[in-house]
């Protein structure tokens, strides 16, 4: 016996909807319009969870962006979701390329700041999440860059369609909590006593996805004992 030797598995978002009926005793020859509808009504629903239930490593995107000095803040994309890692960097590309990691803000903490307008290298900032989100560094940009402002940030998972084939914005590991978690919210609307028994399913296939969805790398606890000893 061989195996096939191929990794070209995936499914349709029109098939995704069929399982996800499947499992909840609803069969091809009884779908109507409504079912369409619903079913696409709720599979982007569906995204729009996984999408607030990050990080999902497949929709880490980078991106580097040139500061204008004495311009505080930035517009990000509509659809990014959240910045995670992010450095200033002089001579960004070069050999002679100088790198610091800056760390995330409240808007207390920022609002707390007694002069917002200080210039100079960031070293903080303040994203905040509004339907186009806004970066704001503190310091100010100086005329001593130009600085390069290099991130990691997550986006949304893109709009599912039935038509055409078209597959989820989701890897191969995901694809079988798409479709449970797509039975779950379906099952609200046709099949009110599997109700509970999809949503179990969904949350086992989402803790199992969940549980590969992570990076491979040791924990490195470092305490600093500067303020102790001299």
């Amino acid at each position: 016996m061989t195996s096939s030797g191929t990794y070209n598995f995936n499914i349709s978002n029109g098939n995704i909807s069929m399982a996800a009926y499947e499992r909840i005793g609803v069969r091809a020859p009884e779908f109507r319009q409504e079912h369409v509808l619903s079913a696409y009504r709720e599979l982007n629903l569906v995204l729009v969870t996984f999408s607030n239930m990050q990080p999902n490593l497949w929709a880490v995107e980078r991106t580097q962006t040139t500061l204008t000095p004495g311009v505080a803040t930035i517009s990000l994309p509509n659809y990014s979701v959240l910045v995670v890692d992010a450095s200033i960097v002089l001579n960004f590309g070069t050999s002679s390329e100088a790198r610091r990691y800056i760390t995330p803000i409240s808007r207390t903490e920022y609002l707390s700041y007694a002069n917002q307008q200080t210039p100079g290298p960031p070293t903080v900032f303040w994203q905040d999440r509004l339907i186009t989100p806004t970066i704001t560094f503190y310091p100010v940009p100086d005329s001593n860059g130009p600085y390069t402002f290099d991130y990691l940030w997550l986006r949304q998972l893109q709009d599912a369609n039935l038509t055409n084939a078209e597959t989820p914005d989701v890897p191969y590991r995901w694809l079988d909590a798409l479709v449970a978690s797509l039975a779950h919210r379906l099952a609200r609307i046709y099949a009110p006593t599997l109700e509970a028994q999809r949503k179990a399913d969904a949350l086992e296939a989402w803790q199992i996805a969940a549980t590969q969805d992570t990076e491979n790398v040791p924990l490195v606890l470092a305490p600093s004992f500067s303020r102790y000893y001299r």
